[in-house]
């Protein structure tokens, strides 16, 4: 979701080893989201554990983080708090989406069409209360610090980055750069050989970056003009302008400077203008935001994840050990770039 500048960014390919020793804020929703989309059974069905409870969000934080973590990225999760009120009408098109999609699905597991059952149960995705809970509970016994943010997580995770607490965002959305953050990491969860299923095709998916201060120059444009491009498209807070893509918007902020001059030439209206600018340019977030890796509870995570969710101790326990050597790795990194 989100607004698409896609069109217009310079984006580099790269690897997560090139980020080692990088303190990242990670959008904990958007990646979450992902983890319940693409770690799936083969027929689209999450993964579940004994008692028919969905673990695909467990699965994505304990081994993907575990993996960022052997590259040398120390990750810091960034949870949302209370939705913003101009978010609301987005939220309630997700919904109505999501009920769509299961009438859908309703309709192809009555025709038993495999491929289209697999790939509609991949858009059913629901974060719960409880998959929130116990994804900071597993992050807690993983060691690793979190941030609620008290609106948005995006929002939060971008600004941590903008202030120089982090030196990256990982999340898909390109809202993190309206937000002020310098530089942006995609796929660093998802990346490799990847399968639509609705084309029954494969793909590369590849780790990349992208860096606002350089998009800005390259684009002739600063961010308040970058902020007025996605608001013209449409952000989660808007609906955007009609006809109106990255482009196009692009082409009318270079113009006309900003979006007021632009609107004289379009006859056009964008309702709450400056309350959307002002989400964007002073976002509510939190400035207490406590940095601080632990140890992982061997014990713990063990009990957690194989005692109530039913996974594997012969493949967690290795996993452990990685996490206890990448903390340890990370500390000492820390100490010597001190010294």
């Amino acid at each position: 979701m989100g607004v698409n500048l896609e069109p217009i960014l310079i984006k580099h390919k790269t690897a997560l080893k090139d980020f080692s020793g990088n303190t990242v804020s990670v959008d904990a929703y958007n990646m979450l989201y992902q983890f319940l989309s693409g770690i799936r059974q083969p027929d689209g069905t999450p993964l579940m554990d004994s008692s028919g409870n969905i673990t695909s969000h467990l699965s994505g934080i304990f081994y993907r983080t575990i993996a960022l973590m052997e590259d040398g990225l120390k990750p810091v999760y960034v949870f949302d708090g209370k939705p913003s009120p101009m978010k609301l009408k987005t939220l309630e098109e997700r919904r109505m989406l999501k009920e769509k999609n299961e009438m859908e699905l309703e309709k192809a597991i009555a025709s038993q069409d495999v491929e289209r059952i697999a790939r509609l149960k991949r858009t059913i995705n629901r974060i719960t209360g409880d998959m929130i809970e116990e994804s900071k509970q597993l992050l807690k016994y993983m060691g690793l610090p979190y941030v609620q943010a008290p609106s948005e997580g995006e929002a939060q995770a971008s600004v941590m980055n903008r202030d120089g607490l982090v030196q990256g965002v990982i999340s898909q959305d390109y809202d993190c750069l309206l937000f002020g953050a310098r530089r942006v990491l995609r796929n660093f969860t998802i990346y490799g050989r990847r399968r639509i299923s609705s084309r029954n095709i494969y793909i590369s998916v590849d780790p990349e970056y992208i860096d606002l201060q350089e998009n800005l120059q390259t684009l002739g444009i600063n961010r308040d003009q970058l902020i007025d491009i996605g608001i013209l498209i449409g952000t989660d807070f808007n609906d955007g302008v009609r006809n109106v893509g990255p482009k196009t918007a692009l082409n009318l902020i270079k113009k006309h400077g900003n979006i007021e001059n632009a609107m004289k030439e379009k006859n056009m209206e964008i309702p709450e203008l400056e309350k959307i600018r002002e989400i964007f340019k002073n976002p509510d977030v939190s400035q207490e935001n406590e940095i601080k890796f632990g140890k992982p509870d061997r014990e713990k995570i063990l009990d957690f994840l194989c005692g109530k969710h039913s996974f594997s101790p012969t493949r967690v326990e290795p996993y452990i050990e990685k996490l206890q050597a990448s903390l340890e790795k990370g500390n000492q990194f820390s100490l010597d770039s001190f010294f």
